[in-house]
């Protein structure tokens, strides 16, 4: 089945020179960055989500460096290369050094068109884990098999790392940053987001279920594997990531204003 993306119109025009397609991905990632402020998983102004431009080799969106989440618009997003250079002129600046997963995996992985870096408190609890992410709950059996770790280099800033952490990514599309944080990509702006907020659910329930003490009523992997298999599908053949992402968008833009 193909399901076909449902996009809310900004309250701002389109200029010229901008294609429909990518203006529709500007749209959506503006949204995208708004969502995960509203969602509360911003990191003040640092971290990136970042969505391939449509119909470009190589060009890709990310946010203003030094703006908040809030202030993110269709029209501020700055088009950039795999070195996360400028490819057209803004008056705001872009953060090559925070761009390096980014390239990494854009420029090994055609099949990942948007990916988020975040992490929250949840999220980096679990990765600081020699064990991170367990299995035993609702959502964390969705990520059984679904996660690559990567370990700690310091900040990740050069070029000799990338090689390794693709290699510790391998063909997943959830990478473990020991120490730090959690980084996810998808096909779509939608997919990423929605696998985004499954992963960041199974780090708050794990963090909730370890404060607890007790044994945890353990799952079977065989189980396990089923949900992941299962939640692997829905994502990429059903509309499950389309509805989850416009029904946020209307849930924000009904709880506070949007500067589009």
């Amino acid at each position: 089945m193909n399901i076909q993306p449902i996009v809310m119109p900004a309250r701002i025009e389109k200029p010229n020179y901008c294609s429909e397609e990518e203006w529709q991905q500007r749209i959506k990632l503006a949204y995208c960055y708004h969502l995960v402020d509203f969602f509360g998983w911003t990191e003040s102004i640092f971290n990136h989500i970042s969505a391939r431009v449509p119909g470009t080799n190589g060009h890709y969106l990310v946010n203003p460096f030094g703006l908040n989440y809030t202030e993110v618009t269709p029209l501020n997003l700055l088009k950039v290369d795999l070195e996360g250079n400028k490819v057209e002129e803004s008056e705001y600046n872009a953060n090559p050094a925070g761009f390096a997963l980014h390239s990494a995996v854009h420029g090994a992985r055609e099949d990942i068109h948007c990916m988020l870096h975040t992490h929250t408190i949840p999220i980096s609890a679990v990765v600081q884990k020699k064990n991170g992410f367990g299995h035993h709950d609702f959502y964390g059996a969705q990520l059984y098999g679904r996660v690559g770790y990567h370990e700690f280099e310091g900040i990740t800033l050069f070029e000799d790392e990338k090689k390794r952490m693709l290699e510790s990514l391998g063909d997943k599309h959830i990478l473990v940053l020991r120490n730090h944080g959690i980084a996810v990509g998808e096909s779509s702006i939608e997919k990423a987001i929605f696998l985004l907020w499954t992963v960041q659910r199974a780090a708050e329930n794990q963090c909730a279920a370890g404060a607890l003490g007790g044994d945890d009523v353990e799952i079977d992997t065989e189980i396990s594997q089923k949900c992941a298999n299962l939640t692997s599908q829905l994502i990429r053949k059903s509309g499950f990531a389309n509805e989850f992402f416009t029904a946020m968008v209307r849930k924000m833009k009904t709880e506070r204003p949007l500067p589009f």
